[in-house]
C-alpha cells in the first residue's frame, strides 16, 4: 500500500473525524467555561471581597521605566487564580457527564467508564481514550 492511500485510509477513519469534533467542541467548552469565570463567578466574588478584580492582582518584581522603554516585570497570580477555577469547573462538569453515563448505562452492561483500573480512565477502549485525552489537552491549551 502507499504511503497517499494509507493517509487517505487514516484520514477516513472514525477515529480521526471523532478526535477532529472533540477538539472543536474542546474548544468552545473552554471559551464558554472562560466566560463563566471571568464574566459570572469572579465578579461576585471580588465584590464581596471589597470589589477586588482578581485579573489585577499581581506581584511586581520590577516596575515598568518609561525612560528606557522597559516593560513591567510581574508574576500575575490573579490570572492564575482564574485559571485555578477554570479547571476546578472543567474537572466537575467532566465529573458529571461520566456520572451520567454510568446511570445511564444499563447494570449487567459494559463496565462504567473509568471503573476498571487495568484499562485506565476511558475503559480501555482506544477511541474514548483518545478523545479524552483530545479534549484534555485542547482543554488544556485554551486555559493557558
Amino acid at each position: 500500500m502507499s504511503f497517499a492511500n494509507e493517509f487517505k485510509e487514516f484520514i477516513a477513519r472514525g477515529n480521526v473525524v471523532d478526535l477532529a469534533v472533540g477538539v472543536i467542541i474542546g474548544g468552545a467548552f473552554g471559551k464558554i467555561v472562560s466566560s463563566l469565570v471571568d464574566q459570572v463567578v469572579m465578579p461576585p466574588i471580588g465584590l464581596a471581597l471589597g470589589g477586588l478584580d482578581f485579573s489585577d492582582l499581581k506581584l511586581v518584581l520590577q516596575p515598568a521605566d518609561p525612560a528606557t522603554k522597559q516593560a513591567e516585570v510581574a508574576i500575575l497570580y490573579g490570572a492564575f487564580l482564574n485559571t485555578i477555577i477554570q479547571f476546578l469547573i472543567i474537572a466537575f462538569v467532566i465529573f458529571v457527564v461520566v456520572k451520567a453515563i454510568n446511570a445511564l448505562r444499563p447494570a449487567g452492561g459494559h463496565a462504567a467508564v473509568g471503573a476498571d483500573p487495568h484499562r485506565g480512565a476511558a475503559g480501555g477502549h482506544p477511541r474514548r481514550a483518545a478523545q479524552a485525552l483530545t479534549a484534555a489537552a485542547s482543554l488544556t491549551v485554551r486555559l493557558a
